[in-house]
Formats: C-alpha cells, sequence, structure tokens
C-alpha cells in the first residue's frame, strides 16, 4: 500500500505533529508513506525539526501557501505528476489548503487516464482529515461562502472518506453546513505519544525555578500561536479582569500568567497587555520545544479560541493531569465532557463545569475570569479534573490507537478498490456486491 500524505505546511500545531506521527508510524515493507509540504511563511515557526526528529523527510513544494495564489495551479500541477510518478492508492490530506489542492489532484490523476475512454478511471482513494474549518471565525462572509462551496464541491466529487477527530466537529461540518454525505463520515480522534510526559511531576520545577516561582504561586498558561482565531486578546482581558477583581497576590501566593508560543500578533499582544496594566504578571515565553517541561509547572491551561477541532495543546495538558478551562468550541465540548455542574447558581455565570475541565459559554471576559477564579480557589477540583482528564487522554488519544484507525480505514478502503477493480474484470462476478459494503459509521 502506497499512501500519499499532504499538509499546507509544517508550522507549529497539532495537525503538523499528527502528520508526522502518521507517517513515521505506517512506515514498514507493506506499507510506504510520503509526507508532501509547503513552505511555511515569514511569521510562523516552521516544526521540520520535528519530521527530522521521527525520521520523516518530507517532500516540499514551494509554490504550496495557506493562501489562495496563482501558484496554486502550479501546485496542482506538480501534485498531479507526483500522483503519476507515484502511483498511490491512497491520497490524504489534511487541512483545507491541501485540503484544496490536493483533492483537486486528486481528481485529475483519476481521471486524465486512458482508462477514462473505456470508463475506467484510476482507483486510487481520496481521504480528507478536518483539523478545523474555516466555516466561521476566519473570513468575511463572502469568502466563507466561497470557500464552503468549495469544500461541499471536493465532498461530493473528489473525496471517498472523511475524517473528523471529534463527534462535535462532525455535527458542526455534516449537520450544520451541510458538507458531505452521512456515509462519507468517520471519527478518528487525535493521538500522541503520551510516553514522554511520563514522570512529570519530577520535572515540575523545572520551568518555575527558570521563572522565579516558587511553591505556592499559581501559574496560569496558555499554549498556542499567536493568531486571530487563537483569540489570546480574551486571555489579556480575562487577566486584566481578574487582576481588578481579586488581586494576583493574595497571603504572599502570587497568581501569574504565561502565553507560550509566537505569531504575528505577538507584538500587539505585548503592547495590549501594556495599556491593561498586567505587564507586570504577564509572561511571553515565546515558542518552547519541550512541553514535557512547561505542562508540569502550569496550574491551569488555558484556551480562548474562536474557533477549534480538537486542539493538542488541551490534549497535552489533560495527558499531564493539569486542569483546564476553555471556550466551548468545536472538538472543546468532546475533550472536557458533559456538563456536571451542580445546581449553583453557574447557569447565570456563563460557565459550566465539565468532567475534565471548565468550558466558558460567553466570548467575554468577566465570564472567563469566573470560571477561572472558581478554579484558582479550588485546588481540590482542579485535581479531580486533572486526575480525570489525565485518565481520559490515556485511554482514548494514544498514538497507537490513531495509527491503528487511520490504517484499518486505509485497509478497508484498498479492499473496497479491489473489489470495484475485480468486479469490473469480470461483471459477472459476485465479488464487490452488498457483501463487501463497508459501514464505518461515526
Amino acid at each position: 500500500m502506497k499512501i500519499i500524505r499532504i499538509i499546507a505546511r509544517l508550522n507549529v500545531g497539532g495537525p503538523s505533529r499528527h502528520v508526522v506521527w502518521l507517517t513515521a508510524g505506517l512506515q514498514s515493507p507493506m506499507c510506504e508513506s510520503m509526507l508532501v509540504a509547503g513552505v511555511v511563511p515569514p511569521g510562523e515557526d516552521d516544526m521540520s525539526y520535528f519530521a527530522a526528529k521521527n525520521g520523516v523527510v518530507p517532500l516540499i513544494i514551494p509554490q504550496m501557501s495557506r493562501e489562495i495564489s496563482p501558484k496554486d495551479v502550479l501546485t496542482i500541477w506538480k501534485l498531479y505528476r507526483l500522483f503519476v510518478r507515484e502511483c498511490p492508492d491512497i491520497i490524504h490530506t489534511h487541512t483545507a489548503k491541501a485540503g484544496t489542492v490536493g483533492r483537486t489532484a486528486g481528481l485529475l490523476y483519476r481521471w486524465l487516464t486512458l482508462g477514462l475512454l473505456v470508463g475506467r478511471p484510476r482507483r486510487c482513494r481520496l481521504v480528507h482529515t478536518y483539523h478545523g474549518h474555516i466555516f466561521h471565525s476566519y473570513y468575511g462572509a463572502l469568502k466563507t461562502r466561497i470557500f464552503l462551496g468549495i469544500e461541499k464541491a471536493l465532498a461530493r466529487l473528489a473525496t471517498d472518506r472523511i475524517i473528523t477527530i471529534s463527534r462535535q466537529q462532525y455535527r458542526e461540518i455534516h449537520e450544520k453546513f451541510d458538507v458531505g454525505d452521512d456515509e462519507q463520515f468517520v471519527v478518528i480522534p487525535l493521538g500522541l505519544d503520551t510516553t514522554i510526559f511520563a514522570d512529570s511531576l519530577n520535572r515540575r520545577s523545572l520551568m518555575r525555578d527558570e521563572l522565579g516561582m516558587n511553591k505556592t504561586d499559581m501559574l496560569i498558561g496558555i499554549v498556542g500561536r499567536l493568531t486571530e482565531v487563537k483569540n489570546h486578546a480574551l486571555f489579556l482581558k480575562t487577566i486584566a479582569y481578574y487582576k481588578e477583581t481579586f488581586g494576583t497576590v493574595k497571603d504572599g501566593r502570587r497568581v501569574r500568567f504565561v502565553v507560550i508560543g509566537d505569531g504575528h500578533l505577538r507584538d500587539q499582544l505585548q503592547t495590549q497587555a501594556r495599556e491593561l496594566g498586567i505587564e507586570e504578571d504577564l509572561m511571553f515565553l515565546g515558542t518552547r520545544e519541550d512541553p514535557e517541561n512547561f505542562y508540569p509547572a502550569l496550574d491551569i491551561v488555558a484556551l480562548t479560541s474562536l474557533n477549534e477541532g480538537t486542539p493538542l495543546t488541551l490534549i497535552e495538558a489533560m495527558a499531564n493531569a493539569r486542569c483546564v478551562i476553555a471556550t466551548a468550541v468545536g472538538g472543546v465540548v468532546d475533550l472536557l465532557g458533559e456538563d456536571v455542574s451542580s445546581p449553583d447558581g453557574l447557569e447565570d455565570a456563563g460557565y459550566s463545569l465539565g468532567e475534565r475541565g471548565v468550558l466558558v459559554h460567553h466570548n467575554d471576559p468577566a465570564t472567563f475570569c469566573s470560571g477561572l477564579a472558581r478554579l484558582v480557589e479550588d485546588e481540590t477540583l482542579r485535581d479531580e479534573m486533572g486526575e480525570r482528564g489525565r485518565r481520559f487522554i490515556s485511554q482514548n488519544y494514544s498514538k497507537d490507537r490513531l495509527l491503528a484507525d487511520v490504517l484499518k480505514l486505509y485497509h478497508e478502503l484498498t479492499r473496497e478498490k479491489q473489489a470495484v477493480e475485480s468486479k469490473a474484470q469480470n461483471p459477472k462476478s459476485e465479488v464487490g456486491n452488498e457483501s463487501t459494503t463497508l459501514d464505518i459509521g461515526h
């Protein structure tokens, strides 16, 4: 089996780690896996080091970029030529831009063949994974409608399976935005290598000592690219509201905040911090390559995104038994679990207590601050949620489970392909009838 996997760029984030893990993990004498990527643009951190660390050498197409560009035509042509040369069984695209150019090239690869004259296109299977979606909170109304129309067309014409990484994301993409047919979808949650977080308690002091934190200080962090959809402005406003309402020093214990990550909004956010008067309470640490050290140092991990698939940062935080508070968007709801709030007035507070973290339902600093204050003051609640989160990730989000799920899907698709080819060669054969139909569910 030959797989070509495509992502627009290997920038810092969960999708880059995901495709590297899949490419490295699905490499064997029976399975050849190739990764294709574009160039990381200026202003974004490159994760090529992560690919190299895992023994993955991606094929780079310099013309493939995040934004729509005339170069996309050349990208599609290069991908088409690659497919003709490599003859893949599976073409698997990840993220919106790679999904557009990759599936368009895949459609051309299927049909631009002499076999078309006798109604026999190439039988390569096309798979697309939504790590998030761009159907709200990214662009204006007109641009969003155009992109949604493109996604619907690609789902209909150039996709055999659509993978979503959470049930909530499936409901949004298929039921709310009407992309694809029900039988095209399969939910395959993310997976990660949790072994790097073993013995995390013994590493708790490493970053805290670096930052001058003592054992009783509370450290609250947000991890992610400094870009609009991550909504760091809400995190900063929440800090200001918390400082004004509760203060950041109480009984000798300090409450401090950190932003881990980098991006084009860094200067703007640092200016906002100064204007809000929180520059002494907040540290911008930039991109760090030691999640095994910085997650144990945090007491609470926050996420303020406007739109998410399933954020890897929350999965990593929960793998370290860190309590989390997050806006209730996308797959975050599936991660943090059902509402277990007691009837103590939380309905009016705008946040709820999930099994494994606090869900914030309103995009305003007062609401986020209320949920955050609840966690700061309740150590027992933090510990219980953190431990439930750790067990949940251990049981459901391992890298081995991810590899097994994706490989199973590939085998099912290639069996479908073989059945169709057998039936085409021998129309009287029963191979490929109802007995070979797949129902992989949701």
